[in-house]
């Protein structure tokens, strides 16, 4: 028998804005925006450089780089036009609106644009997951009844919002390190991270809207 989707996922759940792993590790994602590193001066690109292993060098704990590259997704681009199209009552606009969506439409069917999204992932392990293997985090904050269940649910919610505030001054060291090379940072909120992976893990899914900066 093949086993579910859901067991490949490394995801045990999403709270708060925060990924939380299988075995309890904690991941926040930040999305960046991008710097054109050609288009600057030489000394502008030394100073990006300094600035960035500046950056490297203050940190005290693991990031990941990921860069998303995805077919670029002209619908919604499409949509606005169209409705345009639908309430212009000029002939002559109408013409030329219909024949620049036909060659938007063509280009991109013809040609294989792609967009491209930054992030950062900043990671947290917390010692209590470290030392206790057994379990997942959800069995952990919703115990299946018994004396004392309540009492160590709140336990363990109070760990998470603690770890969370671990996570969060990580998170503060990156957005302030960026920030001095130019990039700016979001971090992703729960519905925007629900839907990154959806992306990832369904790649052909051409049904979900796309994540704006």
């Amino acid at each position: 028998m093949s086993k579910a989707v859901q067991e490949f996922i490394p995801i045990q759940e999403i709270r708060d804005g925060v990924v939380v792993l299988r075995g309890g590790q904690l991941r926040m994602v930040l999305l960046c925006s991008s710097v054109n590193f050609e288009l600057k001066s030489e000394d502008e690109q030394e100073a990006i450089i300094m600035q960035y292993q500046n950056f490297l060098n203050s940190l005290d704990f693991p990031v990941q780089f990921f860069i998303q590259s995805r077919k670029l997704d002209i619908r919604p681009y499409l949509g606005i036009l169209d409705k345009r199209l639908r309430e212009q009552t000029n002939d002559l606009i109408k013409i030329q609106t219909r024949d620049y969506i036909d060659f938007i439409k063509n280009v991109t069917e013809e040609s294989n644009i792609m967009s491209k999204t930054f992030f950062v992932v900043v990671p947290f392990v917390p010692p209590l997951f470290q030392e206790n293997k057994g379990g997942g985090f959800l069995s952990r904050i919703f115990p299946s009844g018994g004396k004392g269940s309540t009492q160590a649910a709140k336990q363990t919610l109070e760990r998470f919002e603690e770890n969370r505030s671990q996570l969060e001054q990580r998170k503060s060291i990156v957005v302030q390190g960026l920030g001095r090379v130019g990039i700016r940072t979001v971090a992703l909120g729960t519905e925007e991270l629900v839907e990154l992976f959806y992306k990832i893990f369904n790649p052909g899914d051409q049904n979900v809207p796309v994540i704006q900066t």
